[in-house]
């Protein structure tokens, strides 16, 4: 019998045939792969919330990554079959799949689910425990995610007709005065109702917004180029600003 839980369900999806970098969530970030730095930061934020017991999945059909994810602490309870791990699969598909199947293997229904990538690599632990408390404190919250804050105009082009995104966007100012529009970057974090994953939903339409301000060294990790660029921005860090990436510092 499935047992109701205030209880957090972490899941970070790393799929093993990965296209434009193989094998990327097993590819090394300062010496670690990169499906070991999810992991590493939901266990510094649990050691903040005594009080929320938080699962960590991986969500892979790879033995591979599974073997690293449960030498970095989390649980691998089940692989994803073929079917539910392709090109084209969706990050909302794997999250109904994966909590789901966790469900069954714990026996319990979980009430939050938090969301992490591998491959957005530069995250604070803090952001974590943010957003957990958020949402237990407000239970009309359905998400809460980071997003990163950008001052830049954007254009739509729907057959073949130009407009701005906004109209906003037609006064031009200051970007050190201009309102700024958000971009969402859940794959650094988000924690949703477990509720809405079940209905194949990311995030719901009462949100909170965690501000990144690591936005500097952001790196979505897709490519080679990009595993390079992340490795070099680690590097630097490191020698001068060892306080922007805390979590890599051991």
């Amino acid at each position: 019998m499935i047992s109701k839980s205030r209880n957090t369900l972490c899941i970070i999806p790393a799929r093993g045939g990965s296209k434009g970098l193989k094998k990327k969530n097993l590819q090394l970030l300062g010496g670690k792969p990169l499906v070991y730095w999810p992991i590493k930061a939901v266990l510094e934020a649990k050691k903040r919330l005594p009080n929320q017991e938080i699962k960590i999945i991986v969500s892979t059909d790879d033995k591979d990554i599974a073997k690293v994810a449960l030498d970095a602490g989390a649980d691998v309870p089940f692989l994803r079959p073929e079917s539910e791990a392709e090109d084209f699969t969706t990050t909302e598909q794997t999250l109904k799949y994966s909590l789901e199947q966790a469900e069954k293997y714990y026996q319990v229904s979980f009430d939050l689910g938090l969301f992490l990538t591998p491959t957005d690599v530069f995250r604070k632990w803090q952001w974590i425990k943010t957003s957990i408390d958020k949402m237990l404190a407000d239970p009309n919250l359905e998400s809460c995610f980071v997003v990163s804050p950008t001052t830049k105009n954007f254009w739509k082009n729907e057959e073949n007709m130009k407009s701005r995104l906004l109209l906003s966007m037609e006064t031009y100012s200051s970007r050190q005065i201009k309102e700024p529009i958000f971009r969402e970057d859940t794959g650094l974090t988000c924690v949703s109702k477990a509720s809405l994953w079940r209905e194949r939903l990311r995030i719901g339409n009462n949100v909170e917004f965690i501000e990144n301000d690591l936005e500097e060294i952001y790196c979505d990790v897709h490519s080679q180029f990009d595993l390079h660029i992340a490795n070099k921005t680690l590097e630097f860090c490191k020698k001068f600003k060892p306080d922007m990436i805390e979590l890599f510092n051991d």
